[in-house]
Order: C-alpha cells, then sequence, then structure tokens
C-alpha cells in the first residue's frame, strides 16, 4: 500500500498536500481499494467555503456510494475536471492524476493536526 511521506491524512481516508494556504485534497490509496472501481465523483461545492470534517462531494463506486470530508476548513477552489469522464484516475493514480480538489486553506496549522504518514499507517494497521 501506498503512504507518501509528504501528505497529510485522515482517519475518514482523505489524503491533503499543503503548499502555502493552497491545498490538494483527495482519498488516499487504502480507500480507493477499499471502495473498488470508482464509476462517478461529484463535487457540487466549489466556490463554497466549508469547515472542517464538513461534506465536500461524494464518491461513487460499483457497489457503494461514499461522502468525502474536508480535512481543513476553507473554499474549494477546483474541482478536477479530469474525474468527470475518468473517475478512475483516483483508482489508477489516487495521489497525483486522481486528486479530487484544490482548496484555499482558511488556518494551515489546521493540517498540523492531520495523521502523518506513520500515524496513518498505524491507523490501517501496518
Amino acid at each position: 500500500m501506498n503512504i507518501p511521506e509528504n501528505l497529510r491524512y485522515t482517519k475518514d481516508h482523505e489524503w491533503l498536500k499543503l503548499d502555502g494556504d493552497l491545498a490538494t485534497v483527495g482519498i488516499t490509496d487504502f480507500a480507493q481499494g477499499e471502495l473498488g472501481d470508482i464509476v462517478f465523483i461529484e463535487v457540487e461545492t466549489v466556490g463554497e467555503n466549508l469547515d472542517k470534517e464538513e461534506t465536500f462531494g461524494t464518491i461513487e463506486a460499483v457497489k457503494t456510494v461514499s461522502d468525502m470530508f474536508m480535512p481543513v476548513g476553507g473554499e474549494i477552489l477546483e474541482f478536477n475536471e479530469a474525474l468527470e469522464t475518468n473517475p478512475e484516475l483516483v483508482n489508477k493514480d489516487p495521489y497525483g492524476e486522481g486528486w479530487i480538489i484544490k482548496v484555499r486553506v482558511s488556518d494551515p496549522s489546521e493540517a498540523g493536526a492531520l495523521l502523518d504518514a506513520v500515524a496513518y499507517a498505524g491507523l490501517l494497521g501496518h
């Protein structure tokens, strides 16, 4: 299982890459593996300010639909439009081309409260 060292993680299996006050958010390799083949991703919150742990969208796999939660509070700036026609990018490259949203973070210190790679691996029992 791939758990990049340079990212932060939530207990709900979202990842965050912080660059100043801008963050890229997606779901982890573990999450995409548990969901199976992803068929649709819906994010209708672009332009909205959401708090940490609020739902920013849903991800639909063959067997289930799951909510996706904000790892930190902020304004959703962008949805990865490539996922509209190729949602399977999340399965193939969850930390790269399969990113889901970009966020202007309200309080970058919130990212410090997220799990690092070691803590996230521990959560998964690895």
